[in-house]
């Protein structure tokens, strides 16, 4: 049992071990503190191979930095966070996007804060004033597509913005993106070449980037094949799967049926699957979604999709993110030219077609 002297210490009580510095780190390393400090701050202006010894001996010495002192210290005022704003957190894509970012901070030692923003305008803004209330170094974002494009000024907003999947309306900046009119485009000719020229289409909010070049793609698709729209068989402003089951449940119970369905995002496929296979017609009526999601090679049939990538979505939009961040500091040093002079930048990451069998089910006239 531990006793207490008079003084209220313990007698035999072992010292606290001392944390390790950046002046442990330097020295393991051989290198200066400035060094080490650029390191830790994912700041530009070390070798690779330098930086790698650095970050050996910081993990030898299992170095962490004290980012709230630091932050005191440093002119920069950098905070070692980022933030990323998606639709939903909880949706497959998102999570994507989301280890994508971390795969990229991960790198820099520089920690992501995630938040929703279910595509609503009012709590897009309520989540933006969030990130710069804690000062978040940068921002990569997935717009709600409100009309309010004010929200992005970066000289407002005082960080650095990537936006990703979709650009805002009415800002010019740098995006990270898919090409979701090609890649339905692709999906629709895949359908026409397996003879079907009655094509359902279910769209996302028609007011969102992504959804809106999907329907375009849509119709330039089945204009270009000569196959003719039917307006009751294209049905946008879906946001959930239920909402597609219903209404996949309503164009197969009509005596003109669609023989193929084009899902153009992953929730709304999986509403229709549930639907077709609900009336044993999953195997006579063909299916293509955009967006892969868990399991769709697994059903019965795998479901045949629009493959994007999301994750190297989110790692390319991270990278574009240090690389402005990068150039400010070298703007505030006279290294370069000032924010607002940059050109932006989109990179597109292109999707690719997934042939699974609910595309090869022939078209045919179904048994009522």
């Amino acid at each position: 049992m531990t006793t207490l002297s008079d003084h209220g210490s313990a007698s035999n009580a072992r010292p606290r071990p001392r944390r390790s510095t950046m002046r442990d780190v330097a020295a393991l390393a051989g290198v200066s503190l400035k060094t080490v400090s650029r390191v830790v701050n994912a700041e530009t202006g070390v070798s690779p191979g330098l930086a790698a010894r650095v970050r050996k001996a910081a993990e030898q010495l299992d170095y962490r930095p004290d980012f709230t002192a630091s932050n005191l210290r440093r002119a920069d005022r950098r905070t070692g966070t980022i933030g990323l704003m998606v639709e939903d957190v909880g949706n497959e894509f998102s999570a994507t996007v989301h280890a994508g970012v971390e795969d990229a901070a991960n790198e820099r030692g520089v920690a992501v804060l995630t938040a929703s923003t279910a595509d609503d305008p009012d709590r897009e803004r309520d989540v933006v004033r969030a990130f710069s209330s804690r000062r978040v170094d940068g921002l990569v974002a997935v717009p709600s597509g409100g009309d309010d494009s004010s929200l992005w000024i970066e000289r407002d907003i005082g960080v650095p913005l990537v936006f990703v999947d979709r650009a805002p309306r009415g800002v010019v900046a740098d995006c990270v993106l898919t090409n979701n009119r090609e890649g339905t485009q692709e999906a629709i000719a895949h359908l026409a070449t397996q003879g079907h020229r009655k094509i359902a289409f279910l769209g996302g909010v028609s007011r969102l980037e992504t959804a809106q070049d999907r329907y375009e793609g849509f119709i330039d698709a089945m204009s270009n094949a000569g196959m003719a729209t039917r307006p009751e068989w294209m049905v946008r402003d879906l946001r959930n799967p239920q909402q597609a089951r219903d209404v996949v449940s309503r164009l197969l119970a009509g005596a003109d049926r669609p023989t193929a369905i084009f899902a153009a995002q992953n929730l709304l496929c999986m509403g229709a699957f549930r639907a077709m296979s609900e009336v044993n017609l999953h195997r006579s009526v063909a299916l293509v979604g955009f967006d892969d999601f868990a399991l769709a090679d697994m059903l019965d049939p795998a479901v045949t999709v629009v493959a994007q990538d999301p994750r190297e979505i989110g790692y390319r939009a991270a990278e574009l993110l240090f690389q402005r961040m990068a150039d400010d500091v070298q703007a505030a040093h006279g290294e370069g030219q000032p924010a607002p002079s940059r050109d932006s930048r989109t990179h597109v990451v292109p999707s690719h077609l997934v042939v699974r069998a609910s595309s090869l089910i022939p078209p045919r006239e179904l048994a009522r």
